[in-house]
């Protein structure tokens, strides 16, 4: 995958032992130094090895699948904005990306849940730097950023899903996106503390 690289332990479950080696004469000792910490810290020193990305950015596509096997994408969404790993805003479509590079990312994103024979409406997370693209993973549900992508293709997702559940086919030809739609996530924290969470007015 070339350099740098991150390592990552503690494989199952949770994330510590994290190192940034930036050329392969430093890779043995972060190597053994991250196992290292996840075997103390979890009891588990597997590792992840995955290329860095600096300026990634967090784009989902939300697919359905039936029980026939038929999975479609009804789009993309951005959600790079975010504080403490917590999603604040929500784009669909996102904003910035080729219509070709949009196209690739759901074609991957129903290609994965085809593969698994996925059933019902869930989000397939990557990860997008430039024109290229990085599974990051697949949240089996509807998220609550579902709403942006109910506005930009006018489709009923909660009861596209109850339809999903009871059998429906969805061989129907999908609906095309069209329009942009915003959401944010309006969170109770103290700024004058380095937007730390807390109870209190809004």
């Amino acid at each position: 995958i070339g350099y740098p690289v991150v390592l990552k332990g503690c494989a199952g479950g949770g994330v510590r032992g994290i190192r940034v080696v930036d050329e392969s004469g430093a890779l043995s000792e972060a190597f053994r130094s991250a196992s290292a910490e996840g075997e103390a810290s979890c009891g588990d020193g597997r590792l992840f090895v995955e290329k860095l990305i600096e300026s990634g950015r967090n784009v989902e596509v939300q697919i359905a699948g039936d029980q026939a096997g038929v999975v479609l994408a009804l789009g993309c969404r951005e959600c790079s904005v975010q504080r403490r790993h917590q999603k604040l805003l929500e784009e669909a479509p996102p904003p910035g990306l080729s219509e070709a590079l949009l196209e690739s990312l759901q074609e991957a994103a129903v290609r994965i849940a085809t593969m698994v024979n996925y059933q019902g409406l869930g989000t397939v997370e990557f990860l997008v730097t430039g024109s290229r693209y990085y599974f990051l993973e697949m949240n089996p549900r509807l998220q609550v950023e579902h709403g942006v992508t109910e506005e930009i293709t006018g489709t009923d997702l909660v009861k596209l899903q109850i339809q999903i559940a009871r059998g429906e086919s969805l061989s129907y030809t999908p609906v095309r996106p069209s329009g942009v739609a915003i959401e944010a996530r309006v969170c109770a924290e103290d700024p004058e503390a380095g937007f730390a969470p807390a109870p209190g007015r809004i």
